[in-house]
C-alpha cells in the first residue's frame, strides 16, 4: 500500500476479528464476496471438527480480516483488484508475475496490519 493505512480514508472502521463482525463488515464493503466467505467458514468449521482443533477457524478469521483490511480502504482495494485483473489477463508470463507480486504484497501488508 502506498500510504500508511491510518492515512487513508476508511469506508468502515476495522472490524473485530470475529466471524460475525467480519461478515457484517463484508456485507457493507464487498457483499458480492459473502458467498465465498460463507463457503470458507463452512469449510473451516468442518476441518476444525475433523481435526479436533481450532487452527482452521483461526486461519479463516486471519484471512478474512486481511481481506477486509484491503476492501475497507478504497485505494488498497482499487490497487488489489486492478492488479488481480491484470494478472489474470496478462499477455505474458512476466506481466502476470509482475501483477501477481503486487497482489501478494498488498495482501501481505493487510495481513500484517491486522494480525500482528
Amino acid at each position: 500500500m502506498s500510504r500508511a493505512a491510518s492515512e487513508e480514508t476508511e469506508l468502515i472502521p476495522r472490524p473485530d476479528k470475529t466471524p460475525a463482525a467480519l461478515k457484517a463488515a463484508l456485507a457493507v464493503v464487498a457483499p458480492d464476496r459473502l458467498p465465498e466467505m460463507i463457503e470458507g467458514q463452512t469449510g473451516a468449521m468442518a476441518e476444525a471438527i475433523a481435526t479436533g482443533g481450532v487452527q482452521p477457524i483461526r486461519s479463516f478469521v486471519a484471512h478474512w480480516a486481511a481481506v477486509l483490511e484491503i476492501e475497507r480502504l478504497p485505494a488498497a482495494s482499487r490497487a488489489y483488484h486492478r492488479s488481480n485483473y491484470l494478472a489474470n489477463h496478462a499477455a505474458s508470463i512476466e506481466e502476470c508475475r509482475r501483477h501477481a507480486v503486487t497482489v501478494a504484497e498488498l495482501y501481505r501488508a493487510a495481513f500484517a496490519a491486522v494480525n500482528e
